[in-house]
């Protein structure tokens, strides 16, 4: 993820996000990479955005620096959609992600026996959007978006990843699924006071889970992704 939206505005290249260092995907879903990519436990130095709760926010990725001139995701790279939100105790730039904090709040996987979500963001350029939960509390927040998808291709090659892409082309056995992980800050106000159901990243991804130890090429029919449900607010 290069870039993100807030209902609709363009907040221009890498603008909230923790920026990972290379394009190196994450193997080992033990580890603190996993939260929000390596050296992305600290947003010092990052700019913190603005939105309200029930807003709009639409996560944009690019395979290489540039929005025209090719598919955002190469076609072979097939897979889920997933943003997580996690409340910062203080503020996002200070927050590692650590402990049972993530909350899933929106989840696309297989939508038919040959299309997945990663398909669908390639048919929008590069773009999909969620909703800010109406009674999700104000605050600081991380917000961790992340397509994973299983690929027999090159490994994708991006500047600035925010979220999470899982790719899984060699998932049949572990470690072989591949997470390209970023996380974007914001401030969340107009929120209400619910207590979302949390997990930890890491910690509630498995080297078993059937969403990360699988065969797609396998006349596939149904798909269940890492993370628990998504808690819509």
């Amino acid at each position: 993820m290069q870039y993100w939206w807030h209902n609709g505005v363009d907040q221009g290249l890498n603008t909230d996000i923790r920026v990972p260092p290379n394009n190196n995907p994450v193997t080992d879903v033990t580890s603190t990479d996993l939260t929000c990519n390596v050296n992305g436990r600290s947003g010092t130095g990052v700019s913190i955005g603005t939105v309200n709760a029930g807003d709009t926010i639409t996560l944009e990725w690019h395979q290489h620096a540039q929005r025209t001139g090719e598919d955002a995701i190469s076609a072979g790279h097939k897979g889920p959609v997933q943003v997580y939100m996690a409340k910062a105790p203080t503020t996002a730039s200070a927050f590692d992600g650590s402990g049972t904090v993530w909350t899933k709040v929106y989840s696309q996987g297989l939508i038919n026996s040959t299309t997945w979500a990663t398909d669908v963001v390639n048919a929008n350029n590069g773009k999909h959007s969620f909703v800010i939960p109406k009674s999700i509390p104000s605050g600081n927040y991380l917000i961790r978006g992340f397509l994973f998808y299983f690929f027999q291709y090159d490994v994708l090659d991006s500047d600035g990843l925010g979220g999470e892409i899982i790719a899984l082309h060699v998932a049949s056995t572990y470690p072989g699924a591949q997470f390209y992980i970023g996380c974007l800050q914001v401030t969340v106000a107009g929120g209400g006071s619910a207590n979302p159901p949390t997990i930890a990243l890491p910690g509630a991804y498995k080297p078993t889970d059937p969403g990360i130890t699988i065969n797609i090429y396998n006349n596939l029919q149904s798909y269940t992704a890492p993370g628990g449900s998504v808690w819509s607010g």
